[in-house]
């Protein structure tokens, strides 16, 4: 006898979500979580202030084995279809960059107005309480709770993935996923923070200094602010391009992003007598030119160098290659990349193929947006699209 008709295991973005589509539309549903409230994620989201969407979402800017799978649910929940929920809720929001909205406020509110969706569902919450054991048998899965089990014919994996271990996260949908037959796409840290290893001390002395810059792996590329820390590179360029990047592999930063090949040449026919580090710690910062400069070895007048060396020091600067030693993990990894892969789910309502009855959404899935907020709407689309079918 099922007491509920979906058990929704994860009450973070996506599984409220979903749990409110669902509950509205006349649903019993149960939503659990092992942490004693909700959407803890979603706190220290955007410095607390939960960039919760971007306008500029885009299939292309997402992640995944499959590129195409997350057209149908971004498509049928749009970031506008989310910024409609939080005015009915009378959340203030700005746009901060690159199509980034924040709350004016808090991200409380964002919580809170998930958890009013929820209500208004008629959700029932149980929080604080680990998952003892997960089963299925006569159509039905089985959901032990402490010293209770609670039986439904659908089940939600919502519970995310392994990133931020200190808020509870753990693979553990990963291992309900396998269990019912679907396969998982290696995780690994995504939007993480880049550690240089001894041979790159030298830039261990530019902690805190930022700079805007392009940086690029393969084909892909980002521009925007990098950071230097006194462990390695973090700051919004390098969390971006390290959901693409691969071990042992170089990044390339051009810290000159605005300036032509030879602007170097045009400097030396403008003021011969300036010297090389003076010219570029205008262009950048004393402490990164002084930095780039040791490496480089080139010092000295600008009209006292040849134009071979202005070339090779302008082309160095325009391409720098690091090689990472590693990344912080998932300690400081916003996300995680792979995760429950994507051909054993259907792109429109997020159900198994193997296993009737048996959902997974948000990061929990192996989709993976960029940093800016398109999380959060991977998140929303997808606890959409599972809660109008449950």
């Amino acid at each position: 006898m099922a007491d509920f008709d979906a058990i929704i295991l994860g009450a973070g973005a996506a599984g409220m979500m979903c749990a409110s589509v669902a509950g509205q539309r006349g649903r019993r549903v149960l939503l659990a979580d092992h942490a004693d409230a909700p959407g803890k994620k979603i706190l220290i989201s955007g410095g607390g202030r939960c960039n919760f969407t971007n306008i500029h979402t885009a299939p292309d800017r997402y992640l995944s084995t499959n590129p195409h799978f997350a057209k149908s649910a971004l498509g049928r929940y749009s970031a506008q279809d989310f910024i409609a929920l939080v005015d009915r809720h009378g959340i203030a929001w700005h746009e901060k960059t690159l199509g980034q909205l924040f709350c004016d406020g808090s991200a409380k509110q964002v919580v809170a107005m998930l958890e009013a969706e929820c209500a208004r569902g008629g959700v029932t919450m149980a929080l604080g309480q680990p998952v003892a054991d997960v089963d299925h048998g006569d159509g039905l899965y089985r959901v032990r709770l402490g010293d209770r089990e609670h039986r439904a014919p659908a089940l939600v994996l919502a519970t995310g993935g392994p990133s931020i271990p200190k808020l509870g996260a753990t693979g553990f949908g990963y291992d309900v996923a396998r269990r019912f037959g679907l396969s998982v796409v290696q995780p690994r840290p995504a939007l993480v923070p880049f550690t240089l290893g001894p041979e790159e001390a030298l830039f261990q002395s530019l902690s805190g200094v930022s700079a805007d810059v392009e940086v690029r792996w393969g084909k892909t590329r980002f521009r925007e602010a990098a950071l230097f820390t006194h462990r390695g590179l973090s700051g919004p360029a390098m969390l971006q391009i390290s959901s693409y990047w691969q071990h042992r592999t170089p990044i390339n930063v051009n810290f000159l992003p605005d300036r032509g090949a030879d602007w170097l040449l045009a400097e030396k026919r403008e003021r011969p007598r300036a010297t090389l580090r003076k010219i570029l710690a205008q262009a950048l910062s004393e402490r990164l030119a002084d930095a780039l400069l040791e490496r480089i070895g080139v010092q000295g007048e600008v009209g006292n160098l040849s134009d071979k060396m202005l070339r090779q020091a302008g082309a160095r600067l325009s391409d720098w290659p690091f090689v990472p030693s590693g990344t912080e993990g998932y300690a400081k990894a916003e996300v995680t990349v792979g995760g429950i892969a994507t051909a054993g789910l259907s792109s429109r309502t997020m159900e198994a193929a193997k296993a009737p009855g048996l959902y997974a959404i948000g990061e929990a899935v192996d989709v993976t947006g960029w940093l800016g907020g398109y999380n959060f709407q991977w998140a929303w689309a997808s606890g959409w699209a599972a809660g109008q079918a449950l």
